[in-house]
């Protein structure tokens, strides 16, 4: 080798402390709700479920004919609002098919429980 060739040196790393990763107090909350809301939701819906069952059922039975009288009265006004008045129609169906839907799946429930522990009698 020559004398004009460099010697290329590694470069030097710089030494770091194991610091404990930094984790925003807003994100670490929310991590720790949505596990708590995984466990809870399933027991809050068993022991509260058919009031909001209930409610559901009715806040979709009454946005559906006020959705159309909306529909009705923005017609006449010339077509102002229309929009509102239909997702409120659609968003009574979407209830009522909730509804459906959750009475169905308590009555699995019941023919599950009953069939689980009226096999064992």
């Amino acid at each position: 080798m020559t004398s004009s060739t460099q010697e290329t040196t590694a470069p030097t790393a710089e030494v770091r402390r194991n610091t404990p990763a930094r984790i925003a107090f807003w994100s670490a909350a929310l991590g720790v709700s949505l596990i708590v809301a995984m466990f809870a939701t399933p027991m809050f819906w068993l022991w509260w479920g058919q009031y909001y069952t209930f409610f559901m059922a009715v806040f979709g039975i009454v946005a559906i004919p006020m959705g159309h009288i909306g529909r009705i009265r923005g017609k006449r006004l010339g077509g102002r609002d229309r929009g509102l008045a239909l997702l409120a129609i659609v968003t009574g169906w979407l209830l009522l098919l909730c509804v459906l839907l959750i009475l169905v799946a308590y009555g699995g429930l019941i023919v599950g429980l009953t069939a689980l522990f009226g096999a064992a009698s």
